[in-house]
């Protein structure tokens, strides 16, 4: 659904894209993740028909979004990092205005905004001033905007930047429903745990270029520092075993033994039939994996915990 080749961007003397490649899959979630100033918004603008590219080709839905950007544009939605909802007219006011904008009739517009008040649990705020909307209830508003003309293709730019944890997780199960009904979904974020929950794909932006991609299990895989760790009965059992997996540590006070490893079936698997062919029992075993955090941080450079924007 999104197809992007060597895209370059430049204001002035700053380079924000330098050859990005990035492919996206129909009815899927693809992340960019990225620090401020990676990127990330400029490759939504390309996107979505808003900023014009200085090189690179870019399709989106087919089509090329230099030379078709009404077809681009019949076929995607954008949300934007802040709510684009006029707040002197209800919530109810601003779809249809968006529905009549869309071309959709007086009948179509009236069914649709029903239709979508209900998705986003609106109808009881529907005839209320956007005053008593939460920040919450503003982003659904706005992304019910964005889906008037149900596209096919959504650009969601740090959808849920400044939201409370449960209306982001609201805005989190309203992206799930829209991919199971077939939506194809490219999000921008910061928020490690969004990318993580939502994306199939995730793409690490940096100094305007792509550093890494892959599900966000590949991309931990990454990173050095998993293992796994094994509990034994006994000193005896901990001591065998140290011997028997190379690289492993020990710690005699919990007897547990933590084998570096890169997370995947193999690697246990291995691990667990060197102990079955050695007759060890284990007690207890965890998988411990880098996360998106230590991912981040060692693509980038960047730190971002705790970061909220």
């Amino acid at each position: 659904m999104i197809e992007v080749q060597s895209l370059r961007k430049s204001y002035g003397t700053k380079t924000v894209l330098d050859g990005v490649d990035l492919t996206v899959r129909a009815g899927t979630v693809t992340a960019l993740l990225g620090p401020n100033g990676a990127g990330k918004t400029t490759t939504v603008n390309i996107l979505s028909t808003l900023v014009r590219p200085d090189d690179g080709t870019a399709r989106v839905n087919g089509f090329d979004v230099v030379r078709e950007p009404g077809a681009v544009r019949a076929a995607i939605g954008l949300t934007g990092q802040f709510s684009a909802v006029d707040t002197l007219l209800t919530g109810e006011e601003n779809l249809l205005l968006m529905a009549r904008l869309r071309h959709l009739g007086a009948k179509g517009s009236k069914a649709r905004v029903a239709e979508l008040l209900e998705q986003f649990d609106l109808v009881e705020a529907a005839r209320k001033p956007l005053a008593t909307y939460s920040g919450g209830m503003q982003r659904r508003l706005d992304l019910a905007m964005t889906l008037v003309s149900t596209p096919s293709v959504i650009f969601l730019d740090e959808p849920t930047t400044g939201l409370d944890p449960r209306s982001r997780h609201t805005m989190w199960d309203i992206v799930r429903g829209l991919v199971a009904d077939g939506t194809t979904v490219l999000l921008t974020t910061q928020q490690l745990e969004e990318a993580d929950q939502l994306a199939d794909r995730i793409a690490v932006l940096d100094g305007g270029r792509i550093v890494a991609e892959g599900t966000p299990a590949e991309l931990k895989r990454l990173v050095p520092g998993g293992h796994i760790q094994l509990q034994f009965a006994d000193a005896a059992a901990l001591a065998t075993a140290a011997d028997l997996l190379d690289g492993s540590t020990r710690d005699d006070a919990s007897l547990t033994l933590s084998v570096p490893s890169d997370g995947g079936v193999e690697a246990l698997r291995s691990v667990l039939d060197r102990l079955a062919a050695a007759r060890l029992d284990v007690d207890d075993l965890s998988i411990h994996t880098p996360d998106l955090d230590d991912v981040f941080f060692a693509l980038t450079g960047s730190d971002t915990k705790g970061t909220n924007s």
